[in-house]
């Protein structure tokens, strides 16, 4: 694996939605150059402390993006080939890696491919490109308009499965990874990754890698086994829905054993490979929609921040954007708005998370190693977590402490699990970041929290 990602902290966004795009695609006489308004959100993705890209689909598609039509073609929604190598040398320009959304479980009913089998039916030269059945009628009814079955993603009728046992497909999106990567992509995020047999990701990286050797693959994996579809898929990583949803449950039930088990389980990852760790996205509920507490916002991104993996900030959650995901159709809105042009024309009440942001982040950078830092909890109880994110060389260490109770604790600061008192080893305890700077090492106020530099 390259080591860059090691050390990148991406902003991810949802381009059709984030630039104002009409949600369906309609016939266009020419593009509209909107993946411009991106370009003017670098610099504060950059003054954030983020040095990497992550967009959503850029491709041609019919509606979200995630029904794509033809994967060589910026959707003329946000422009043109030109605008995006205009974006990409302006990410270069600042030092800003760009990580794109591979769509390829499916594809949209207009996809040409399907458009021919539709038209010539099991005669078509592309029928091998689908998971299609002649013997059954089509999803309409007996005389439904289509004549045949065929696999569709999770049920969604306009999202056709595509057949990854078919050399075709399998050239297709060699083809599709290559040219991005040659055209300036850092790397791929491989959408519904988990739906895809890994024998299929395993034939098409060791086909990309030879002519790419720098490029970061992570799949979007949610459920099963996380080391073995980075090992068996010939990915770098995975995203980890795991401490994801163990960070907000814990918060809301106020039951850190949750976040402890997902905790020993995330080292246990990391030390297979580095995963892509995230609090919010643009498939769930926004972070200061899901957290019960506002006063418990801060603990959440404590956690992101100090444990091993890349760590994506899901645009707006650095606001403190609200908004919830349903599951109904057009149930993503709320958590894929428009931006406005420019972050000047954002509301004020925001700026305060967005200090938090670059204030965690700025530890981040300034503490590389927790990239491959590994996690061992010391205090545990429902509604206290200490754990210590340790150096993989050195005998370093930060102190994480999270009080979620109505009173003031202290915590034990040993180096060593269970080993007591602060200072156990005779080193120097710096209080780094918390709720109560002014508090003494190790004691924490009502739902507070704090970050500790442990030196030996």
């Amino acid at each position: 694996m390259p080591d860059w990602p090691e050390y990148a902290i991406w902003w991810q966004l949802h381009p059709i939605s984030f630039t104002g795009a009409e949600p369906t695609a309609e016939p266009r006489t020419a593009p509209a150059p909107r993946l411009g308004r991106i370009e003017a959100w670098l610099d504060y993705l950059v003054e954030l402390g983020c040095n990497g890209l992550a967009l959503g689909p850029v491709f041609a598609s019919e509606s979200h993006g995630y029904d794509p039509v033809d994967h060589y073609r910026i959707d003329p929604r946000l422009g043109t080939d030109a605008d995006f190598d205009h974006l990409v040398a302006q990410c270069r320009e600042r030092g800003v890696r760009l990580l794109l959304d591979g769509v390829f479980n499916h594809v949209g009913r207009g996809f040409p491919a399907f458009q021919d089998v539709l038209a010539r039916g099991r005669s078509s030269p592309y029928a091998s490109w689908f998971r299609l059945d002649f013997g059954a009628s089509g999803p309409d009814g007996p005389e439904g308009p289509d004549g045949f079955g065929y696999t569709d993603f999770e049920g969604s009728h306009n999202l056709v499965a595509l057949n990854h046992a078919a050399a075709a497909v399998q050239d297709y999106v060699v083809g599709v990874m290559r040219h991005w990567l040659d055209r300036g992509a850092s790397g791929w995020r491989l959408d519904a990754a988990y739906a895809v047999p890994l024998t299929f990701w395993r034939t098409v990286t060791d086909r990309v890698r030879p002519g790419h050797p720098d490029a970061w693959l992570a799949g979007e994996v949610i459920h099963g086994d996380y080391v073995a579809a980075v090992r068996e898929g010939g990915l770098d990583s995975v995203t980890q829905y795991e401490l994801w949803k163990a960070i907000w449950s814990s918060l809301n039930d106020r039951n850190f054993f949750e976040l402890a088990h997902a905790l020993g389980r995330h080292s246990e990852f990391a030390a297979a490979f580095l995963p892509l760790t995230f609090i919010g996205n643009h498939d769930v509920t926004r972070l200061a929609s899901r957290v019960a507490d506002a006063r418990h916002l801060a603990h959440a991104l404590a956690v992101l921040f100090t444990v091993a993996g890349s760590p994506s900030v899901y645009a707006g959650d650095e606001q403190a954007f609200r908004g919830v995901k349903y599951d109904r159709a057009d149930g993503d809105a709320e958590v894929r708005p428009a931006f406005p042009a420019a972050p000047r024309d954002l509301a004020p009440d925001g700026w305060p998370t967005y200090r938090l942001h670059q204030d965690l982040i700025g530890l981040r950078r300034r503490h590389a190693w927790l990239a491959r830092s590994c996690t061992q909890v010391q205090t545990l109880t429902n509604e206290t977590l200490g754990y210590l994110a340790r150096h993989p060389e050195s005998g370093a260490a930060l102190a994480v402490l999270l009080n979620l109770s109505d009173d003031r604790v202290t915590f034990a600061l040993g180096q060593q699990a269970g080993s007591g008192a602060a200072g156990a080893r005779g080193g120097t305890v710096t209080h780094l970041l918390g709720s109560d700077t002014a508090a003494p090492a190790g004691c924490v106020g009502p739902h507070g929290w704090a970050i500790l530099e442990l030196e030996p």
